[in-house]
């Protein structure tokens, strides 16, 4: 058991009996066919290892030598920060390597209330929750705010969380298209008749590097009479001048980001820590999280030249890309999702990009749609121009060799 906090082991039992175990081999045989149509569609996920910790430059287990790590959302580089290292350690000498409980019970202690603080201060808003998780924020509020009397509109490329968020509530469902604001009205004014109406929807697309236009969500909003809720998980401190949505309205809240959190009106988070299941019903987020998300935030605070280092660095990748043939999916955001739209050649190429010392990975059905497979690219503050010139000549090179460029 990890120390601190219980684990919550689920064990897949198999009574003995001869008809118990006849089913078994029936469940084996359907999956393995499930798993035999995955390979066949190229779109199977492997798991690398890595063996060191995270960061522009890698280790992978098996690979010789250093490794670019291009596929991570680690974008304002913090994760090895040594302030935010030191800061995880004096939380987990200070206060422990864990709760033992939910937050409601024994799992409070005074960081956890000093950084849902620090979080509705950096974010404007009246104050925060903290989860366990970003799914977490997003599958605990949708379920504890709206009822059968409410309406949810969502774009239709919002994150797995969102949707399965709202699949969680017995609020009245609208899907509009994505970033399509014709679309979005026409949906408003058909949920009309509801008493509650929320606009869900990232504040940028994780697979597809775009932006939503959160100025003109909020004017709609604000004409039909509607809320709106923005899962920031990757755009939390490097969007806008300052890396708070700085050009965003005031009728913009809420918001999921690393570690997990839903930031916003005081009534709503106090609600949220009556009824949201994934806080009632999930231990504490460890001391030492805690402390480095604490420490994060502190230096978020204190300076924006992370925010404008990372600008650069995007638009670099992103021209010289294109300038190579490459189609580069979004606009200014540093994730760069490369286009390739075929499963085994995204994999092949992400393969072989490995073996030059660049850390990629192919997505393929079902976390894009099919059709649309991609390698997703993710600039980090930490990378060097260097890095991203390395990174650049390693794709022209694998698109060549396996006829993703002339």
């Amino acid at each position: 058991m990890w120390p601190g906090n219980a684990w919550r082991a689920a064990l897949f039992w198999v009574p003995r009996g001869r008809r118990a175990q006849s089913a078994l081999a029936q469940l084996r045989g359907i999956l393995e066919g499930e798993l035999e149509g995955i390979r066949g569609a190229g779109t199977w996920k492997s798991e690398r290892v890595i063996t060191s910790r995270q960061g522009p430059h890698i280790r992978v287990d098996g690979v010789s030598g250093g490794i670019l790590n291009f596929c991570a959302n680690n974008y304002l580089g913090l994760s090895s920060h040594p302030e935010v290292i030191q800061a995880g350690l004096q939380a987990l000498e200070q206060f422990g390597a864990g709760l033992s409980s939910v937050r409601f019970i024994c799992g409070t202690q005074s960081i956890h209330k000093n950084l849902e603080a620090k979080i509705a201060r950096f974010h404007q808003r009246e104050d925060a929750i903290l989860y366990p998780s970003c799914f977490d924020a997003n599958a605990g509020l949708f379920e504890a705010l709206l009822t059968p009397e409410d309406a949810v509109l969502s774009d239709e490329l919002n994150h797995a969380s969102i949707i399965d968020g709202i699949r969680l509530c017995k609020a009245h469902k609208y899907r509009y298209r994505h970033l399509d604001m014709a679309d979005l009205e026409a949906k408003l004014q058909e949920a009309q008749k509801h008493r509650l109406r929320l606009v869900a929807t990232d504040g940028a697309f994780s697979m597809d590097g775009d932006i939503a236009p959160l100025q003109e969500i909020c004017r709609l909003a604000s004409r039909y009479g509607a809320l709106v809720f923005v899962d920031e998980c990757h755009a939390t401190g490097f969007l806008g001048p300052t890396g708070r949505w700085d050009h965003v309205a005031p009728e913009a809240w809420g918001g999921a980001s690393e570690g997990g959190y839903t930031t916003g009106p005081g009534p709503l988070v106090s609600l949220l820590r009556q009824r949201a299941r994934p806080y009632l019903f999930s231990n504490s987020l460890p001391p030492a999280v805690v402390g480095c998300a604490s420490k994060a935030l502190d230096l978020l605070m204190g300076s924006n030249t992370i925010v404008q280092s990372m600008a650069a660095k995007t638009q670099r990748f992103r021209s010289k890309m294109e300038a190579a043939g490459f189609t580069i999916s979004g606009a200014s955001h540093p994730i760069c999702p490369v286009m390739l739209g075929d499963a085994r050649l995204a994999s092949r190429m992400a393969d072989d990009m490995l073996k030059r010392g660049i850390f990629v990975i192919g997505f393929s059905y079902p976390v894009v749609p099919k059709g649309k497979a991609r390698i997703r690219v993710q600039i980090s503050a930490m990378h060097s121009k260097e890095d991203i010139d390395r990174c650049v000549e390693a794709f022209v090179e694998v698109g060549r060799l396996h006829g993703a460029l002339p």
